[in-house]
């Protein structure tokens, strides 16, 4: 009972350093199960690992990188709408954004890498996997939330124009052109 009860308290409370505390007594109430099924070893173990050194380490974290005191903070976006927006309309792909780094490393542009065309219009527009998608309307793709951040202002059915480099055939500067697709709500 005091398991279940200490782990609701260390996940509804919104004190941090509470909740950690919180979790120290759930680890004990832990120990005694183990030193009353006979489970000696399991019960040292539990107090020695997990609730002396897991926890000192979580409280010294929390006290490193916050005022214990303060509450958490509230988990509502400041972008509400525009991620609303955002989740209208996609591309139709999947793929990975290539950075600065991936990009000197394999001597690949900097954008998006097309995984896989999951739309018919995407799949329409002549998109390829292991396309390199540079910039969609002539802005650039410098940044993981580029892609994200320019579909807000757009709704399904608008047209973008992709710009596309194609590195294992040496084509680049491909201008592509993409009806948005509605988002489905999948991973895709």
């Amino acid at each position: 009972l005091a398991i279940v009860i200490f782990s609701v308290l260390a996940v509804t409370t919104r004190k941090i350093l509470r909740a950690a505390t919180y979790l120290l007594f759930t680890l004990f109430a832990a120990a005694v199960v183990y030193f009353m099924l006979d489970y000696q070893f399991l019960g040292a173990v539990q107090i020695a690992v997990y609730a002396g050194g897991i926890v000192v380490l979580f409280v010294f974290a929390i006290l490193l990188t916050s005022h214990p005191g303060n509450n958490s903070e509230p988990l509502a976006s400041k972008r509400r709408v525009l991620g609303l927006i955002a989740s209208l309309a996609m591309l139709g792909i999947t793929g990975a954004f290539v950075n600065r780094a991936m990009s000197s490393f394999y001597g690949l542009p900097q954008g998006y890498c097309v995984g896989e065309t999951v739309t018919e219009s995407a799949k329409a527009s002549g998109l390829q996997t292991n396309d390199i998608i540079t910039a969609i309307d002539d802005t650039q793709i410098v940044a993981e939330n580029t892609v994200s951040s320019y579909l807000a202002t757009k709704k399904p059915g608008d047209k973008v124009t992709l710009t596309v480099d194609r590195p294992l055939s040496g084509e680049s500067g491909l201008k592509i052109e993409l009806t948005l697709s509605a988002n489905t709500g999948s991973n895709n």
